[in-house]
């Protein structure tokens, strides 16, 4: 227990929360944009390069989140375990789980590896453009190439934030998102000697990104906490904590699989209502998802701290923690909403040509689907504040199910029925969307709020 904490009153001990989920949550966000914006400089970059390429690259962008996001759960699932281990002074257990949870990821990279290197096929067979399936086929492998590095950055990520060391997280992904954008731009359009390699050249530079973060992370955790001798005999398992890491990353790896499958199907629909469609989802999917890792940061800094109040069994630490990020998410979700609603025009904008001749059809759907989206991030940024919290509690198994259920057996449903049946097109399948977070968000906050929230003392 923080010293003090029990003789403060509920509305201090949340202002205190408030400012240690601020300085913890702070980097976390920063290092989230910055990783994110190595994406967004690939559709930014291709936007200005090619319609079609700037299609493949909306549908690529997406499947490969999905495989990465799910792989991710094992780097979920280390947090708050050694959040715990940490509070209870055991340095065997970080790592344990650490170590395993790189085991967990290198095995998981490897296995789905065949899908990037099938990409273009696998394009076709669910019904897209051929020439947006072969340029998505160019891109894919080096792709794949660079999921092992971005998940064992995930884990770092994760293991970091856990001893709450998340400067050194935003340096290093700030650092690999300021090297993809020069080597994007020489790459992709065959600047500064370079050759032109369009949408192969994106993919070489985000894989480049992906290793120099794993570079930088990897050195500054082994000399920031070399007690903790994480490549030690790294070569042999731990049947035990592999086991605790996989039941606990599991759920967590298809929570997170069933809202990014929902918005991969979403980018599937789009694709059959034509590349214009398309290309303006990615354009709007790309600004969203940048928004989202605002929450995102801070779910994952209220995991810490009810992780830690959980390990301490201190009650009044937890609800205290969970308050304060949703105070905190809540400022995020008004200045976010305020600019999908009143500079819709200018953000699509920004990833468009100007001499293109297809912007103003762009701009137009971009536009409609960014004003849903300011509609939807209300109930987004809802269910992964309570996810944050749940993890902090290692309550993972019920809101997988409540996910799966919402997005997949509610929103999807909803957004072919909006989109297809009734005619919306675009709005329709985005207002699907908003309609599956939202069940999501309810049922999420009821369960920590009634679950844990209210039975811890």
């Amino acid at each position: 227990m923080q010293p003090g904490l029990s003789q403060t009153t509920p509305r201090t001990r949340v202002g205190a929360e408030a400012r240690a989920l601020w300085a913890l949550g702070l980097p976390l966000v920063g290092s989230h944009i910055a990783q994110m914006l190595i994406g967004v400089t690939d559709t930014v970059m291709m936007g200005w390069y090619d319609v079609t390429d700037l299609a493949a690259i909306s549908v690529s962008a997406s499947v490969f989140f999905i495989i990465f996001i799910f792989g991710s759960g094992f780097a979920w699932a280390v947090t708050p375990m050694v959040a715990s281990a940490v509070a209870g002074d055991d340095e065997r257990q970080v790592r344990r789980v650490t170590r395993m949870g790189l085991w967990l990821s290198i095995g998981y990279g490897l296995l789905v590896t065949p899908i990037f290197l099938f990409f273009e096929p696998i394009m076709l067979a669910i019904g897209q453009d051929p020439e947006v399936a072969r340029q998505a086929g160019r891109y894919m492998p080096y792709m794949g190439l660079g999921l092992i590095p971005a998940l064992l950055v995930q884990m770092f990520k994760s293991y970091l934030s856990a001893l709450e060391l998340t400067r050194a997280i935003l340096f290093a992904v700030i650092g690999a998102a300021l090297l993809n954008a020069p080597v994007n731009y020489a790459l992709i359009f065959g600047n500064f000697g370079a050759p032109e390699l369009g949408i192969v050249g994106a993919g070489i530079a985000s894989l480049a990104s992906h290793t120099l973060s794993l570079v930088l992370l990897a050195a500054y955790a082994l000399r920031k906490k070399p007690e903790h001798e994480l490549f030690k005999n790294f070569h042999r398992p731990d049947p035990e904590a592999i086991a605790a890491v996989f039941r606990l990353g599991i759920p967590i790896g298809l929570t997170l699989l069933a809202e990014t499958g929902l918005f991969a199907a979403s980018s599937v629909m789009m694709g059959w209502l034509g590349t214009i469609p398309l290309a303006a989802h990615g354009i709007a999917l790309q600004i969203t998802s940048v928004s989202f890792m605002v929450p995102l940061g801070l779910s994952q800094a209220v995991t810490v701290r009810v992780g830690r109040a959980a390990g301490r069994k201190n009650g009044d630490e937890l609800r205290a923690a969970a308050v304060a990020g949703l105070l905190l998410s809540g400022v995020a979700l008004v200045l976010t909403m305020a600019a999908f609603l009143l500079l819709p025009e200018y953000l699509v904008g920004l990833f468009i040509d100007p001499t293109d001749p297809d912007r103003p059809q762009i701009l137009t759907v971009g536009v409609t689907l960014l004003m849903v989206a300011a509609l939807f991030q209300l109930v987004d940024f809802g269910q992964v504040m309570a996810l944050g919290a749940l993890r902090g509690v290692q309550d993972t198994r019920v809101p997988m199910v409540m996910a799966i259920v919402s997005y997949w057996g509610v929103g999807l449903p909803v957004a072919y029925v909006l989109g297809f049946v009734l005619g919306l097109e675009g709005a329709g399948i985005w207002l699907g969307l908003t309609v599956g977070l939202s069940f999501a968000c309810v049922g999420m906050q009821w369960r920590f709020w009634h679950m844990h929230a209210g039975a811890a003392t």
